[in-house]
């Protein structure tokens, strides 16, 4: 069985890879699909699936999103597979929801530069990344060209990590809106890497039961930095609320260059069989 990544990112978000090369790569290892998930646009949905039907007919290309919203004050993301990327109520959603993240942006470099002492402006961010949705990832670039850290780790470990000073977290976008945002679209919403929010068994039960009530018809059960104790509880969790698995590297190119394409780490798998069970869930989407 040959295996997918429903998980990664281009330069269309804080990806390194250009949509183009990011498919060849996966045709050159060989993945049965891939999944495009940049953070908050379908920008490069269109793109990549021409390319995969040019060039690649034995690689299956799914359009997808990933958005980044607020729970409690921190980041959840939802990802969205088999997205419609010409729905142009989905699309001004996402121009909603792109106001949002630019606001974020504005106040966190205003932190930046008043309370850190560390200059950096919106409109610098944007001429040095232009054409993209600017993320934490593209600070930890241009701070660390400007100067200012000694690595990107440490952009996120100081600065503009979760729990840092000088972070903002995305207002008025719930784990909700993106979701009910997917199912009109059609698409299938899905949980991402829920072991990253360091919940309590009972509090990440709760989050997911919630969501559910709200239309998640998803988890992100197979993922790079899981332990296989922790991917086991993950397919329970999916299990117990009948929600379809998912997974992927989560591969962002030389912006996490310990994650490889389709295998993480090295020892990630994510069977092509996945993708019936989510397909048949899209196919339920689109036909009520």
């Amino acid at each position: 069985m040959r295996q997918i990544d429903l998980h990664t990112h281009s330069t269309c978000s804080d990806g390194s890879f250009s949509v183009k090369e990011l498919m060849d790569y996966a045709h050159e290892k060989n993945l049965a699909a891939i999944a495009l998930t940049d953070h908050d646009t379908v920008k490069g949905d269109e793109e990549a699936e021409n390319y995969v039907k040019e060039n690649y007919p034995d690689m299956e290309f799914i359009p997808g999103i990933e958005f980044s919203t607020v729970n409690e004050g921190k980041d959840v993301h939802i990802v969205g597979l088999y997205i419609n990327y010409k729905d142009e109520k989905f699309l001004g959603r996402l121009n909603d929801f792109m106001n949002s993240r630019v606001e974020r942006n504005r106040k966190m470099c205003k932190k930046l530069t008043e309370e850190a002492n560390l200059p950096i402006s919106y409109e610098e961010l944007t001429e040095a990344f232009p054409n993209t949705v600017i993320t934490r990832a593209h600070y930890a670039k241009l701070m660390l060209e400007k100067g200012y850290v000694n690595s990107r780790q440490e952009v996120f470990d100081r600065y503009i990590g979760d729990n840092c000073p000088y972070y903002v977290p995305r207002e008025n976008i719930s784990p909700e809106q993106a979701i009910e945002a997917i199912i009109e679209n059609g698409g299938v919403p899905i949980l991402a890497h829920p072991v990253l929010y360091h919940m309590s068994d009972a509090k990440l039960d709760a989050l997911v039961k919630r969501l559910v009530d709200a239309g998640l018809k998803g988890l992100e059960a197979i993922y790079t930095t899981y332990e296989a104790y922790e991917e086991r509880q993950m397919k329970e969790l999916a299990a117990k609320y009948n929600l379809v698995i998912s997974g992927g590297s989560d591969f962002h190119g030389i912006n996490k260059k310990d994650i490889d394409l389709g295998v993480g780490h090295g020892n990630l798998f994510v069977p092509e069989g996945i993708i019936l069970h989510i397909g048949k869930v899209c196919n339920k989407q689109q036909n009520i």
